[in-house]
């Protein structure tokens, strides 16, 4: 087996389990929630609408969540805590964790081969590189901190 595929089938499996886990989680704590104090919330008809269009139409979200970052634990225990089927959302599990598992087997890996192929044929030019891509990063949050502080612009009426 060569090193993409073991790397994949063990990310693979690590996958199953994370976000298995944590749809049942977000399961464990739904049913709770439905037995405490707040049960009452969760029987209004709005609650009960987001509920039934998640049980429903959640798994594509599911399965896609696993292209992003930050937002498939989200998903994933929304989906348990909402008490998506298991008939839908295993087959989304499958699919969206097997698309995420071959990406960072192949893409991840590929990154990582050649940061260390940098830094053992020209260790300056990898150490430039980790610190322009640190630089990024907090230039990306620095930006999104500052926009969030950011009151709304006010929309002024456009006169006819």
């Amino acid at each position: 087996m060569d090193k993409i595929a073991l790397t994949a089938a063990g990310l693979y499996v690590i996958i199953l389990l994370r976000a298995g886990g944590t749809f049942a989680v977000g399961w464990l704590a739904g049913a709770g929630t439905r037995r405490s104090r707040f049960a009452g919330r969760l029987s209004s008809a709005r609650f009960q609408r987001a509920e039934r269009a998640i049980q429903r139409w959640g798994a594509p979200v599911v399965a896609v969540s696993f292209l992003t970052v930050g937002f498939q634990t989200a998903a994933n225990f929304l989906a348990g805590s909402m008490r998506m089927p298991l008939a839908r959302y295993l087959p989304a599990l499958f699919v969206g964790g097997a698309a995420w598992a071959l990406l960072y087997a192949t893409a991840g890996l590929g990154a990582l081969e050649l940061l260390g192929r940098l830094f053992a044929e020209r260790t300056a030019l990898g150490v430039g590189a980790v610190a322009v891509l640190l630089l990024a990063v907090c230039a990306v949050v620095v930006y999104r901190r500052r926009n969030a502080a950011r009151p709304p612009c006010e929309t002024v009426a456009e006169e006819s």
